[in-house]
């Protein structure tokens, strides 16, 4: 086996990835120039754990919890109930709900992330994100987020990069909370993040860029193509996801000449630390059962041989 992808079984999976890179990399017909080889990457449930809620949802329940702590009026409406009552099913099943195609909730969800920064500086909310990231532990695995990235993607982004593709971020998720991590986490600079974001207004008094009272717009399901276009202007040759919201993307990645697609797939129930799930990916699960899909699945406990950070460590003083 080659020393890279070294958290990688030897696979068909891990042939398909080095295989792909390979030609588009090498002298043959399937060669991409280098300005062409971009890869974009959901970040919740492909580079880093989302169970048992997604990280940013973490951060948010203790800005939500602190509003109502303020005004107990608060605590009489959704998401805030769930965080004062401590019982934060509600949120789960909400999240659930999306990936399913039912937003009934979403809209109560968005509502509280736009009062948990209105106002606030754009700076001032990175300082916020960025004390969380120092201190904050994953409420299962008890360790911090930044050991709680698959290290096999890591490894994924890594190789890549040293092969000439550009990587991007494309997400669901927030992409101010993104951004204050994913250099030191995924080598990623900000500028190459792409996601979800509230509305921003820029303020002559304090000159100063700050968040405003309306959502901007979701990354997520059919706006990721369209974003990545807006962002990017290619066409992304390859693409990594792990959910229904994923598939837009995939597929559109697939509409390259030579691409690739991934799609993770938490299946391992051997104790490593990664909950197994297909809630919330059955429709990509279903899609990728088609073998006229272009989809290639990554089985978490099959093509894995460690899943998180220390494991590799662990592994390589062996």
């Amino acid at each position: 086996m080659s020393a890279v992808l070294l958290s990688w079984r030897d696979t068909a999976t891990r042939s398909t990835i080095m295989d792909f890179v390979e030609r588009v990399t090498g002298d043959g017909p399937d060669a991409v120039p280098v300005e062409e080889r971009i890869a974009v990457f959901d970040n919740d449930g492909t580079l880093w754990t989302e169970k048992p809620m997604p990280t940013q949802l973490h951060y948010l329940v203790q800005r939500w919890g602190a509003a109502a702590k303020t005004d107990p009026s608060l605590a009489s409406q959704q998401p805030y109930t769930a965080v004062a009552t401590g019982d934060l099913s509600w949120l789960g099943a909400a999240v659930d709900k999306h990936y399913a195609g039912d937003d009934s909730d979403l809209h109560a969800i968005v509502g509280a992330i736009i009062a948990a920064t209105a106002n606030e500086s754009v700076e001032d909310y990175a300082a916020s994100v960025a004390d969380f990231y120092r201190d904050a532990l994953h409420p299962v695995l008890e360790r911090t987020y930044s050991g709680v990235v698959y290290e096999p993607m890591i490894e994924l982004l890594s190789y890549l990069e040293a092969n000439g593709f550009t990587c991007y971020i494309v997400s669901g998720g927030d992409r101010d909370f993104m951004r204050p991590m994913t250099v030191d986490y995924y080598g990623i600079p900000p500028e190459r993040v792409i996601g979800s974001a509230v509305g921003l207004v820029y303020d002559e008094e304090s000159n100063s860029v700050r968040y405003g009272s309306s959502f901007d717009f979701l990354d997520d399901g059919p706006i990721k193509p369209v974003r990545i276009w807006t962002r990017i202007g290619r066409r992304p040759i390859l693409a990594a996801g792990n959910s229904n919201g994923d598939i837009p993307m995939l597929r559109y990645t697939n509409g390259s000449a030579r691409s690739l697609s991934l799609l993770v797939h938490h299946d391992d129930d051997t104790g490593r630390g990664d909950t197994p799930y297909d809630k919330g990916a059955e429709a990509a699960l279903d899609a990728a059962s088609d073998a006229a899909s272009g989809i290639t699945v990554v089985s978490v406990k099959d093509d894995w041989s460690v899943v998180f950070p220390d494991a590799a460590e662990a592994e390589a003083g062996a």
